[in-house]
């Protein structure tokens, strides 16, 4: 039997990417439902910073669940396209930061910092390293790949979550309080 540093992290995987797999799909019904609802102007520009990333961050869940999923008899591809990936989040991740400071849809508080910007910042290092690392020694960097697929897949349910009762509280008609007399 060929074992590989992948060996035994396949049932992980499944879970993760197939979750992630639903939630991008899941993304795609709520966006088509809230489009429906009353904008603002500046919406475009909270999109990109607060909606757009979690698809971004669940297709790259979905990604490294492939890649490990994938019959490979080695790990320097899969170390090079950890690493990739990790580099190119980082890159988003500020991209995705300089959005929630420029849009002026909505006020980010120290929750939305740390699930839109620093969250998906330490995942996609951690991928990074873990990338690079495995170069070195391919059986520990496993669980980093791991903890940042895990974690960004955690991110972008939080975020969606988030998105979504913002939309619904924020467009919903104010209602009466109970108990208020009617006259």
């Amino acid at each position: 039997m060929d074992t590989t540093p992948f060996t035994g992290w396949e049932n992980f995987y499944v879970i993760v990417g197939s979750s992630a797999g639903a939630l991008i799909g899941l993304q795609f019904v709520v966006m088509a439902l809230v489009a429906n609802l009353p904008h603002q102007q500046s919406g475009a520009q909270a999109g990109n910073a607060f909606a757009t990333p979690n698809v971004v961050h669940f297709g790259a869940v979905l990604f490294l669940s492939a890649v490990v999923c994938a019959p490979w008899h080695g790990v320097g591809v899969p170390g090079l396209m950890f690493g990739t990936l990790g580099l190119c989040g980082i890159g988003y991740s500020l991209i995705v930061t300089r959005r929630m400071r420029t849009q002026t849809a909505y006020r980010p508080e120290f929750e939305d910092w740390l699930f839109h910007s620093m969250l998906p910042f330490a995942a996609y290092a951690t991928l990074a390293l873990s990338g690079y690392a495995s170069r070195i020694r391919a059986y520990w960097p496993m669980f980093g790949v791991g903890a940042a697929a895990l974690l960004l897949l955690f991110v972008g349910i939080h975020n969606a979550w988030d998105a979504v009762t913002y939309h619904v509280y924020s467009s919903s008609p104010k209602r009466e309080e109970s108990g208020s007399a009617h006259d």
